[in-house]
């Protein structure tokens, strides 16, 4: 990797910059979010500038994501799972066979 950073300079500045995200992230700590953002934007890479924008929109929410234990990860799939099953069985039976389906497929 040393190789490609002394080559790439700009690949070593997105490393580091994603790797501090991920410690970030780890850290539980919302001071954290906001000196990664100080310091990505300082980098000035486009990509980044879109993704900071991106956390600056919902700023709230991405800072509970970094705080908090809890997520609603589990209902968002299940959510997903059945919308996937309503989409393949699309014009066959009426929600009685579908209701069976979702409890077969979570009892497997």
């Amino acid at each position: 990797m040393k190789a490609v950073f002394d080559k790439f300079p700009l690949s070593k500045i997105v490393y580091d910059l994603v790797k501090e995200f991920k410690f970030a992230l780890a850290s539980k700590k919302a001071s954290s979010l906001s000196r990664w953002i100080a310091k990505a934007a300082e980098a000035g890479i486009p990509e980044f500038d879109k993704f900071i924008n991106g956390l600056k929109k919902d700023y709230d929410a991405v800072e509970n994501a970094f705080t908090l234990e809890v997520s609603n990860g589990l209902a968002e799939g299940t959510i997903n799972k059945i919308k996937l099953i309503k989409r393949i069985m699309y014009g066959r039976c009426h929600f009685d066979l579908l209701r069976n389906k979702c409890l077969i497929h979570d009892y497997n």
